[in-house]
């Protein structure tokens, strides 16, 4: 069995194993990363070999860690690393470049369709009916996105959001509330099979998912990284903030609004934006935790946008590709029975 993991930031992990009777057996842990001293590598695979193969990742690591010579030093990967390249291998993960990736970038579309049409690209990835999928979104209006499990009244004040015109929608994702403005903001999805994301905690894959964007940002001249849970965040600031959501159908998606510009006062009149979560990150004002790519850049929108493709493109391989009539119909049909309703909108007041 074959497994390969990409440290965010770091480097590759390989690990090719058996498994006979329900234990790892002949390990073998590679890759481009760097190990000192170099007898670290058969502690590492010696910990391994005999380890029951129903341990999750979190659990090898904790025995790689402890097996490791004293004065090891470890460079672009760890202990945990080496457990999810071990897990991606027993549930025989697929890899970014085992899959013939999509691109979807089309014009402006209404928020509730937005919201639609995340689920029905995702679920007919999940059915194999359409390939991996990456779509940038271009927004028609205002809105705010409220995640699945936020209460309506306690992250939107109705009243500024009616007199600035902002839509106020629900996405199928858990996570926070997002203020659109057309322009404002790059929001982009990826669509893949579960199996990408095999061996791997929820947590785990957030930052597996956007490492890509990493790499765009650093050509940018923008050193970002990961933030857990679900922030992407740089010396200035927070630049972007993501969710995802598994379906039964065998999908996983995962969706990223990034900031490019940002009209503060407007924001904080729209959003309630708790003291709380403002506060843990020790900061005194959510406007000051936000740092858009404009100012970050000086670079258009439309540059930055077509940058990251070039980047997603030359890294996994991309074709272009637009959204199909039945999966447009079908995305109609969720807008008028789900998303534009009081009930899903307002399913938690």
């Amino acid at each position: 069995m074959h497994g390969e993991y990409k440290v965010p930031g770091g480097k590759l992990v390989v690990a090719d194993v058996d498994v006979v009777d329900g234990l790892l057996r002949a390990p073998r842990i590679s890759g481009d990363f760097f190990l000192e001293p170099d007898e670290a590598l058969d502690a590492i695979n010696g910990v391994l070999d005999g380890l029951p193969a129903a341990l999750d990742a979190r659990a090898i690591g904790v025995r790689v860690q402890a097996a490791l010579p004293r004065g090891t030093v470890l460079l672009g990967l760890t202990a945990e690393a080496v457990g999810i390249a071990v897990r991606r291998a027993i549930t025989r993960a697929s890899d970014w470049r085992d899959h013939d990736w999509r691109l979807i970038h089309e014009p402006p579309q209404e928020p509730a369709l937005h919201m639609a049409l995340d689920q029905v690209l995702a679920e007919e990835v999940g059915a194999g009916r359409r390939p991996p999928t990456l779509r940038v979104w271009e927004w028609a209006s205002p809105a705010v996105v409220i995640g699945s499990f936020q209460s309506l009244r306690n992250e939107v004040d109705a009243e500024a959001a009616g007199r600035h015109g902002v839509e106020v929608v629900r996405r199928i994702s858990g996570g926070g509330a997002m203020f659109i403005e057309p322009g404002n903001t790059i929001t982009y999805s990826l669509y893949a099979p579960q199996s990408l994301v095999a061996g791997m905690s929820f947590a785990e894959s957030y930052a597996f998912l956007d490492d890509w964007v990493l790499g765009a940002l650093g050509e940018l001249g923008i050193r970002a990284w990961y933030q857990p849970l679900n922030d992407i965040t740089s010396d200035n600031g927070k630049i972007a903030g993501a969710a995802q959501k598994r379906l039964a159908s065998g999908a996983v998606l995962h969706h990223v609004t990034m900031a490019y510009d940002i009209d503060a006062a407007k924001m904080t009149q729209v959003l309630r934006i708790g003291r709380e979560k403002i506060s843990d990150k020790g900061i005194a004002s959510a406007v000051k935790r936000v740092d858009p790519l404009r100012r970050q850049t000086g670079l258009p929108r439309e540059e930055i946008i077509d940058r990251m493709i070039a980047h997603f493109r030359t890294r996994y391989g991309l074709a272009g590709d637009r959204v199909g009539e039945d999966e447009l119909r079908l995305a109609g049909k969720y807008v008028t029975d789900k998303f534009a309703t009081a009930e899903w909108t307002a399913r938690i007041p």
